[in-house]
């Protein structure tokens, strides 16, 4: 019990100082502002990594353990024993100078003998910004992500730059590291994934709202669980796992956590900008430095960048997991999709342009294609779908849903409440795709009556699963357990016969109730049935001379 009050303590103090920076910046005119959540995922991931130095030090120097003033023991260490403790560090750890540290900032806020190297006075909003672009620079191997061009990204940026009065400039910097110095992440690193999974989605709750690029919005931690759980069965060890339209990474987030962190390496690649920043935010706070290198901001379909070991061709992966976009206009790059260097790959054909509404064009079949192309020989999928492809009755869907069959490469489907997306009133499906899976049964679930109806934001209905309706679809489906209504195990043959229909509905008994009646009772219900006929049949002679005598009038006029 005392584990979970401390837990949640920590919950709370966490949030409270999230909340607290977020009022800083409605305070200086910055609240809602396109650099806000600029603002908070970077002073949150520098208040981080600076606690977790401190923590890892103390771990790498028996010496500092127990020590009252760590930060001050450390500035105080000769400059050759100090580099010695920065090897030491693990390739999680973020190195720092000593005049990285929040105390140094917080200590020299006011401190105007600090000089520039002209000798001119050192304005604090400037000390703090340069300290954070040292830090990304100082850690750019390491803790940067790329763009399709191979650019390094950096891990900061000057945060003083969105504050467009010089004079308050100082005044926010100093606002914001008098928060930081409140609050000490040192028991948060003891915390698992679950934690960091809550806290993350509180963190970037009001700023992954927007309608933008490819995978710009989030998926829900019970989808993402129930995908990890399902995929991932026993031990697996040394595999990689892949996102084309990666977001803020829940979903491979929440498979790295089911297959153990250090077991696997995360290639992710995404069109937004903001994404990517959440998603590197993301990795660092779940122990997954050693896979930044491999998240790349650019256009998965146009210009896909994980290669294989000879560059001659793309990647093959062990374990892909996707939810994205289901409609946007790609129709600039639609001529060139459907072109001969990418048939290999989008193998079932590249959507029209519609006439009207170029948004509308399904995107995600785009990326299905991709992914079903992107698996290696044993590889594992999961890819969250509208409920419409499972029964489109011609074109791409059919196609795919036939590839799929073809080549004995379905594990199953399992089909969500409505709602289960805030943002979203679509049906979602995931489609789980297994290339081993060859002569197994396909398991169909119909969970969509499961999950309680709530409000979200006061306005938006979400249907919210239980945890003990994520352990009934994780095990039922794992089981593959024949339940009416429910869930259903098939084969490849009669998905076939059934026209490649993946709808779950469709392979249900339908159940006849008999009810045992009496003679008497059974022509009382006859005779009540021939009296509503009779009234019909009367009903529809009256309505037919009605008919007649209106045409024949219409007919003289």
């Amino acid at each position: 019990m005392d584990s979970i009050m401390q837990t949640e303590s920590i919950t709370i103090q966490t949030k409270r100082m999230i909340d607290d920076l977020k009022t800083i910046c409605a305070g200086f005119g910055l609240g809602g502002s396109p650099g806000e959540y600029k603002i908070i995922t970077q002073v949150f991931l520098y208040k981080y990594l600076s606690d977790k130095f401190i923590y890892e030090a103390q771990k790498a120097e028996p010496s500092l353990v127990g020590v009252d003033n760590v930060e001050r023991a450390l500035a105080a260490m000769p400059e050759d024993q100090y580099e010695m403790l920065l090897m030491m560090l693990g390739g999680n750890t973020a190195k720092l100078k000593k005049t990285h540290y929040i105390s140094y900032l917080f200590n020299h806020q006011n401190d105007d003998t600090i000089r520039k190297a002209d000798g001119s006075p050192y304005p604090f909003h400037e000390l703090f910004d340069d300290t954070l672009v040292d830090i990304a620079n100082y850690n750019l191997d390491i803790f940067s992500v790329q763009t399709g061009g191979e650019e390094k990204i950096k891990l900061f940026e000057p945060i003083s730059q969105y504050v467009i009065e010089s004079s308050k400039k100082p005044l926010f910097c100093r606002a914001i590291i008098n928060k930081l110095v409140e609050f000490n992440f040192a028991e948060v690193f003891e915390q698992k994934y679950d934690f960091f999974a809550q806290i993350f989605e509180y963190l970037i709750k009001d700023y992954n709202k927007d309608s933008g690029k490819y995978a710009e919005y989030y998926t829900p931690h019970t989808i993402a669980t129930i995908i990890a759980r399902i995929m991932v069965q026993g031990d697996v060890s040394n595999v990689t796992v892949y996102d084309p339209a990666a977001g803020s990474g829940t979903l491979v987030l929440a498979l790295a956590h089911q297959i153990g962190e250090d077991n696997c390496t995360l290639y992710t690649q995404d069109i937004s900008a903001k994404s990517n920043e959440f998603l590197r935010l993301n990795l660092v706070l779940n122990n997954l430095v050693h896979s930044l290198g491999n998240v790349v901001h650019d256009d998965t379909l146009i210009a896909p960048r994980h290669l294989n070991d000879q560059k001659n061709g793309l990647a093959k992966f062990n374990y892909i997991v996707s939810n994205p976009p289901f409609n946007m206009d790609f129709s600039d790059n639609r001529e060139t999709l459907a072109g001969e260097k990418h048939k290999e790959r989008f193998f079932a054909g590249v959507p029209n342009i519609p006439q009207k509404k170029k948004s509308s064009m399904d995107i995600y079949l785009m990326f299905l294609q991709h992914i079903i192309y992107s698996m290696d020989d044993e590889a594992k999928a999961a890819i969250v779908v509208p409920t419409g492809f499972l029964t489109a009755g011609s074109g791409i869907q059919k196609k795919i849903r036939e590839y799929l069959v073809g080549h004995r490469m379905l594990r199953g489907v399992v089909s969500m409440p409505s709602n289960v997306f805030a943002n979203t009133g679509t049906n979602v499906s995931v489609l789980f795709l297994d290339k081993e899976n060859r002569d197994g049964k396909v398991v169909l679930m119909d969970a969509s009556k499961l999950g309680t109806k709530e409000k979200v934001d006061g306005k938006n209905q979400k249907t919210v699963l239980s945890n003990e309706e994520i352990a009934q679809i994780v095990d039922t489906f794992n089981a593959g357990t024949p339940i009416d209504n429910f869930c259903v195990a098939v084969t490849y043959e009669d998905i076939e016969q059934k026209k490649l229909s993946f709808s779950a509905g469709q392979y249900f008994d339908v159940k006849i109730e008999y009810v045992e009646l009496t003679p008497e009772e059974f022509n009382q219900k006859m005779n009540g049935f021939a009296m509503r006929l009779n009234g019909m049949f009367l009903e529809s002679h009256r309505l037919e001379g009605e008919i007649k005598v209106q045409l024949e009038r219409v007919k003289y006029e």
